[in-house]
């Protein structure tokens, strides 16, 4: 396959904008891959940290490249000490590449490198909003044959933190799921909640429009918006509360709802990203034997773990997609995800 010189990309430079622009095709270094984009979709974090202004510091830290780190695509060029991936694999990429030496790193969690050589795609080095991505063969998966070059992007980071959170859980059949905030993420734990075992799930979140499409894709037992969820919540427990609580959403108001629906003895995990909370600690966590548990992205493992459990389960993530749209439309993509009704958004790369 003759390359092209240059390709189109899309950059975030703040204030609610997208830039497009062009730049030069890259060639994979020792133990790289050049993947041709298929699927990248956007993320919640893009919207927080990087779309709107550029507030993100550490590992937040917005450093002018190509946006989008849920890209999933296909081996177009295998550099120098390739060992495993061939041209024409299908890959989903985990998009933290670390240091590979210290401690989260041989864990698989190189989210969590604190070395200067981290780099996330769409954040410190080119993501996936573009023709072309470099990255590291020991960053990606194959991606199975049943599943889409969608499910895979969004299985490289919204249903990977979906799926992290409930097993930090240690969800199972013997467990009732609620979960707050049903954007994307929200959806993918009740769906990855279904495919553990959960008997029963309840979803909430303060736009109506997301509580409809929960209900409407069937993946909550209950759908009600804030102001509903106590009484939803003890109405499908007896009063108990849920055994497993995840809060997908980062707002202050929904992680105290998660926490006051947690039932004694029970286990709640924050995947949320940003904001603050204050709540009554004797009461809503001590006093119930409440284990709290912040989970952050997931490990290169639990993805690998992910993918084969949505493949045996016969479950397609993209069913979450309301919205599709080709590189050239971004900044109607990055619009309608901005405005926090929608489904997941994803750009969808042409033929």
């Amino acid at each position: 396959m003759r390359l092209p010189a240059t390709m189109r990309g899309v950059r975030l430079p703040g204030d609610s904008t997208v830039e497009h622009v062009q730049v030069d095709v890259p060639r994979p270094g020792h133990g790289q891959v050049l993947l041709r984009m298929r699927a990248s979709s956007i993320c919640g974090s893009d919207i927080r940290a990087i779309y709107r202004e550029h507030q993100g510091h550490g590992a937040e830290a917005y450093q002018g490249v190509v946006a989008g780190h849920e890209p999933c695509g296909e081996v177009v060029e295998v550099g120098p000490g390739g060992r495993s991936l061939s041209v024409g694999d299908r890959v989903v990429v985990y998009h933290i590449a670390g240091c590979g030496m210290c401690d989260e790193c041989r864990r698989g969690y190189a989210v969590g490198c604190l070395s200067p050589f981290r780099a996330a795609h769409g954040w410190q080095r080119d993501g996936g909003h573009a023709e072309y991505l470099l990255a590291e063969e020991a960053s990606c998966l194959l991606l199975p044959e049943p599943l889409t070059f969608v499910d895979g992007a969004l299985v490289s980071c919204g249903f990977g933190t979906a799926y992290e959170g409930l097993l930090r859980a240690g969800v199972s059949g013997r467990d009732r799921l609620l979960v707050t905030g049903l954007g994307p993420v929200g959806l993918a734990a009740a769906m990855l909640g279904r495919a553990l075992g959960v008997t029963t799930v309840v979803g909430t979140d303060t736009s109506p429009e997301r509580v409809a499409l929960a209900a409407g894709l069937g993946l909550v037992d209950v759908a009600v918006t804030a102001d509903e969820v106590d009484e939803a919540v003890a109405a499908a427990t007896g009063g108990e509360g849920c055994e497993v609580a995840v809060d997908c959403s980062g707002a202050a108001p929904a992680r105290v709802a998660a926490l006051r629906n947690t039932r004694r003895w029970g286990r709640c995990v924050f995947v949320g990203e940003g904001g603050r909370v204050d709540f009554a600690v004797s009461d809503l966590l001590i006093h119930k034997q409440v284990t709290l548990h912040g989970s952050w992205v997931t490990s290169l493992q639990h993805m690998g773990e992910l993918l084969d459990l949505l493949v045996h389960t016969d479950l397609h993530p993209e069913v979450v997609v309301t919205h599709r749209y080709p590189l050239a439309d971004a900044g109607t993509a990055y619009g309608v995800a901005d405005a926090g009704t929608a489904g997941k958004v994803c750009i969808v790369m042409e033929d």
